[in-house]
């Protein structure tokens, strides 16, 4: 039965691998709380009470609403297809609630920070250098999340349109425009990259190895350069697509454009930007009207 709503999360949902793995977790500890506490492994015969009582436990450990909820949202959606199957005549999950987050807005660096990281850091020359600073300008550039950048091939982008076709979630394609100096930067780019690897793969951004990147070797990379030029606690690949969306808003751009920039399904995701528009404006106005 696992097995079967993993292949429906993979081939029907096409939800995010980083989501499967998730889950995964998820329900094996929820099997080892059944084993321990109900001497059963039978995840399917957990009634309401038995999935309440993991809930409530794992809130007695201290963990975090939003991983609770992570939780809630697997269960749900387990027995939810586990009813649709006919596999069970009740879905124990009806009754189940998510605890409530705080909602926190974007972190994002400042458009004087981002300056300063583009155009007066020095970056190290020859290739680890020049491709350094593409990831930093593809990411704040497009938007793109970082599952989205390691997945890029070369030929994923189009000189003569200015654009990069990048594969979002649920294999959703999309195109996204290149500015001026993204452009010539991936132009640059490429000439080095092929004088530096006699074969490469085809894959846009490599490592100094000439491998494919992977997620840990670019936020190591983020975090490396935003720290030069910001204190946010967070320094990470989604900080800078935050940036992105945020700075975008800022200038007044339409906000279904930055839906449809983003990748985002419902325009309810990308509304949390206008929260910090917002703040800006409300520091505005405490710091110039008179009477604030």
């Amino acid at each position: 039965m696992v097995a079967s709503f993993f292949t429906y999360l993979r081939y029907e949902k096409r939800v995010s691998p980083h989501t499967l793995i998730s889950y995964e977790t998820d329900l094996r500890q929820l099997s080892d709380y059944l084993s321990s506490t109900y001497e059963t492994t039978e995840i399917h015969l957990a009634n309401y009470q038995m999935l309440r009582s993991w809930l409530l436990s794992l809130a007695g450990e201290d963990l975090k609403p939003r991983s609770i909820a992570r939780k809630v949202a697997c269960l749900k959606s387990f027995f939810k297809f586990l009813h649709k199957e006919g596999t069970i005549a009740i879905n124990p999950t009806t009754r189940l609630k998510s605890p409530k987050l705080e909602k926190r807005l974007p972190d994002y660096v400042e458009a004087k920070n981002m300056d300063i990281l583009l155009d007066a850091v020095e970056f190290p020359e020859g290739f680890e250098g020049m491709r350094d600073k593409l990831v930093i300008e593809m990411l704040y550039g497009t938007g793109i999340r970082l599952s989205e950048l390691i997945g890029i091939k070369e030929n994923d982008y189009n000189p003569y349109s200015h654009t990069i076709k990048v594969l979002g979630k649920g294999n959703k394609e999309r195109i996204i425009p290149t500015n001026t100096s993204l452009d010539s930067l991936i132009k640059s780019y490429l000439t080095t990259k092929r004088a530096h690897f006699e074969t490469s793969l085809n894959y846009l951004l490599l490592t100094d190895k000439g491998e494919k990147m992977y997620p840990m070797f670019v936020q190591r990379l983020v975090k490396k350069y935003l720290s030069i030029v910001t204190t946010l606690e967070k320094k990470s690949p989604h900080v800078l697509r935050h940036t992105f969306a945020t700075h975008l808003l800022d200038r007044g751009a339409e906000l279904n454009a930055i839906k449809d920039m983003l990748g985002h399904s419902s325009l309810a995701a990308t509304q949390v930007y206008t929260h910090n528009t917002l703040e800006k404006l409300k520091q505005v106005f405490e710091k110039a009207h008179p009477k604030a």
